[in-house]
């Protein structure tokens, strides 16, 4: 028979997204007792996990915002440029794919996640980039942008709760926006014997309803802009590429 504070902890651990094995290594008891603990009795085991506080902040009673919210605005830009949420598994999955190119963008969006919700962050190499994930259930309460299909061809809308966090950061998420479906270039032009040089942002993206949200993030940082091409905005006078560079920089 073990005290009551020990089958508390393990409750709790359990609560907190720790796998069964490490449970049972964790307090050094037998998985037929841990086992007997989580299963044996479910209704009781439902209670006491209702009673704990949650993890995810939307999940919270009341819900609340994400503790770090700037890290929340980053994470959502990268999201909506190259992130992918798979719900159909067991355990929902978050991936950001990253180009083996700039691996500081790599070790931001890990840290971003891990800031926002992830308790570890897995890095799969693929041809040419990196896959930074997360398994959670949580993601998609904090991402309620997922859906079947590509995020052009179906409405992006920020739900009522991102919103503030939006307007108070939207400097984090254009970091988002542009570290994942963007890029900071050198442009030059040439006329006569004489030549210029200056830098710009540009941002492509095939989903209007993102392409409005990085407008109007813009706009609330009075950063002037201009659509180049149907689904690619640049933004290329001097002071607006300065105020840019405050927020976003080159990627490393």
């Amino acid at each position: 028979m073990h005290p009551p504070h020990i089958r508390e902890h393990a409750l709790k651990l359990r609560a907190q997204g720790v796998s069964f094995g490490q449970i049972c290594k964790t307090l050094g008891l037998s998985r037929n007792t841990v086992g007997h603990w989580f299963y044996g009795d479910r209704a009781r085991r439902r209670a006491e996990l209702d009673a704990l506080p949650s993890r995810c902040p939307r999940c919270a009673k009341p819900p609340r915002a994400p503790n770090d919210q700037e890290s929340y605005a980053y994470l959502l830009g990268l999201y909506l440029g190259d992130g992918h949420l798979v719900t159909a598994a067991r355990v929902p999955v978050l991936r950001v794919f990253c180009a083996d190119a700039w691996p500081g963008l790599i070790d931001e969006c890990a840290a971003a996640m891990l800031a926002v919700n992830a308790r570890s962050v897995q890095r799969v190499q693929k041809q040419g980039c990196v896959g930074v994930q997360s398994y959670s259930r949580h993601w998609p309460c904090l991402l309620p942008q997922h859906g079947p299909g590509h995020k052009h061809r179906r409405p992006i809308y920020l739900a009522s709760w991102q919103i503030p966090i939006v307007d108070r950061h939207p400097g984090q998420l254009l970091r988002g926006l542009f570290h994942s479906d963007g890029c900071r270039v050198t442009n030059r032009i040439r006329r006569g014997h004489r030549s210029y040089e200056y830098p710009r942002y540009n941002f492509s993206n095939e989903s209007h309803d993102i392409m409005r949200l990085c407008q109007e993030s813009l706009d609330r940082l009075d950063v002037s802009w201009r659509m180049c091409r149907p689904n690619m905005l640049s933004v290329a006078r001097r002071e607006a590429v300065a105020r840019l560079d405050e927020f976003v920089g080159p990627k490393w």
